[in-house]
């Protein structure tokens, strides 16, 4: 037998190497299967898709784990596993189940897996809690495998709405964890079974989500047998990818990038207005936290609570300049903490003043003729723009007298900060992702209450009975009408006391190889595989 040079040894042994490599991967994608690979700014913070209430978990999960209604394109309520839904009285909503509907391990979805994920909500919901959309429920009752009966604490019209962003899993799969052991089942794969349009495959933390085609679903087959996420939080790096082939869609692309790849000839770019707004939060509480005078020294009260002092931050922010120039065009000028299409939008209220001198008065006869200083906290990697308008907000600030900190964070410490009332001055980005204003403000503006379930992300103390009873009104009005006033007066009422500030509408921009791709873009920011289609 003749012996091979180490050489050519070396290179038979590399060949069966990427034969076998090859043979692997062509089990895993049969011939003619294509693969979906998206760069994506978040990615999911676990599998488990009531860990929280983000919409870049939700949007990632989305494709594992169904709902009972679903959010359209314009954000209109169509049904989902819900096939249909009627009032019974005025504190019972029955929900007709979608038959036929397996989950990824083959076994059937019945009622007793939607009411296991209501009920197991409020007990595994993380940082940015889940409950908002269960909050209505009181008790949840079997009809038969496929009729479900939902008793609210009080007239509900909304509930459907609120149900766009109920995820259900498999009760079998999840029997039996708890907040400790949730996120490892899921994370592992072992409870990850949902009956959405892919199936889990694996995850790593702002690394790649893999997921598989699951030809068993109840809808219309995927065009994708593999969708593959890569979570690519640094924008340039994700363009570079995109540039380089390696990716065949990103999400968020940053706005000063958006001219250049339209001239692209290989590259397709699609913008949108979405309903996401930046907003600031200001401390009602007795003592700011990271506020001090000028000097350091600590100052006798809460500037943030004297609304000469709010309605100056107010007046110091030019939105058009942050519109334009900080979102490089890729966003507007906002008065209300919702968008104009928005249910209960006050088409009354008008735009907000920039008027630095007079702010600069204000604070002077709040007392502050010097300003003072205080640390402003906002995220950096979210949504489109956010690290640069915080900037853009800081200088502004500093030109009345305020020194600010640009405090930029990963939303990932941001929103686990913020939950915990560490930020006293801050901003963040929120969509009214159901359609109406009750969904915002009932959680942002509303006093936190938890007995009336209200008010989850209002941790700095603001609270004012009219605007709570406003809000309790309109959650229990069945009249649109009715409803539709007691909102835009909330709206109003948000703008008098000013202790959030509505700032600039996030507008966002895809973009993506045109000869592979084609997409459907939404105005809450979903990037879905199922709205993403081979190019013809």
């Amino acid at each position: 037998m003749r012996l091979l040079s180490s050489t050519t040894r070396r290179s038979f042994v590399l060949g069966l190497l990427c034969a076998s490599a090859l043979v692997s991967f062509s089990a895993a994608n049969p011939a003619g299967a294509q693969t979906l690979t998206i760069g994506v700014r978040g990615g999911p913070d676990s599998i488990d898709p009531h860990f929280t209430a983000s919409g870049t978990h939700a949007e990632s999960l989305k494709h594992v784990f169904d709902t009972l209604t679903w959010s359209g394109d314009g954000l209109e309520i169509e049904p989902r596993l819900a096939e249909s839904w009627s009032v019974i009285d005025p504190t019972t909503w029955e929900f007709k189940l979608r038959k036929g509907v397996k989950f990824h391990d083959g076994s059937d979805f019945t009622a007793e897996d939607v009411k296991f994920s209501i009920e197991r909500i409020p007990t595994v919901s993380g940082p940015n809690p889940t409950t908002i959309y269960v909050r209505r429920v009181k008790e949840t009752k079997i009809i038969d495998a496929h009729t479900i009966r939902i008793i609210t604490d009080g007239p509900a019209p909304i509930l459907p709405n609120d149900f766009i962003r109920l995820f259900i899993v498999s009760s079998k799969a999840a029997a039996g964890l708890t907040k400790e052991s949730a996120n490892e089942a899921f994370n592992s794969g072992k409870a990850a079974i949902g009956t959405g349009p892919y199936k889990y495959v694996s995850w790593q933390p702002k690394g790649d989500l893999v997921l598989d085609r699951f030809d068993g679903y109840w809808g219309p087959k995927e065009p994708w047998a593999r969708h593959v996420r890569k979570e690519i939080s640094n924008d340039a790096a994700r363009v570079a990818q995109l540039k380089a082939g390696q990716l065949d869609l990103i999400t968020r692309v940053p706005a000063t990038d958006v001219a250049t790849l339209k001239r692209d000839s290989k590259l397709n770019v699609q913008t949108i207005d979405t309903v996401y707004v930046f907003n600031i939060e200001m401390d009602m509480r007795e003592k700011a936290l990271n506020t001090t005078a000028k000097d350091g020294s600590p100052l006798d009260k809460n500037p943030f609570a004297d609304i000469r002092v709010r309605q100056a931050i107010d007046m110091a922010i030019d939105r058009k300049t942050l519109a334009e120039v900080s979102m490089e065009g890729l966003g507007a000028p906002v008065n209300q903490l919702v968008t104009s299409s928005i249910f209960g939008f006050n088409k009354a209220l008008g735009p907000r003043k920039y008027d630095p001198a007079a702010a600069k008065k204000l604070l002077a006869e709040a007392g502050y003729p010097n300003g003072f200083r205080t640390q402003f906290s906002f995220t950096q990697d979210r949504l489109p723009g956010d690290s640069l308008v915080g900037a853009g907000i800081a200088q502004m600030l500093a030109a009345i007298g305020i020194d600010v900190q640009a405090n930029a964070q990963p939303a990932a410490v941001f929103f686990p900060a913020r939950t915990r009332a560490e930020y006293s001055f801050s901003m963040s980005g929120w969509g009214t992702l159901t359609g109406e204003a009750h969904y915002t403000l009932s959680s942002l503006v509303h006093s936190n209450d938890k007995d009336k379930k209200m008010g989850a992300f209002n941790v700095l103390g603001y609270k004012n009975p009219t605007m709570d009873k406003l809000l309790q009104d309109a959650a229990t009005e069945m009249d649109d009408t009715k409803r539709r006033k007691f909102l835009e007066d909330a709206n109003a009422l948000v703008e008098a006391d000013r202790q959030r500030l509505p700032i600039v509408a996030v507008g966002s921009a895809w973009a993506m190889q045109k000869d592979k791709v084609t997409i459907k873009a939404r105005v809450d920011e979903d990037t879905l595989a199922m709205n993403i289609k081979p190019a013809k």
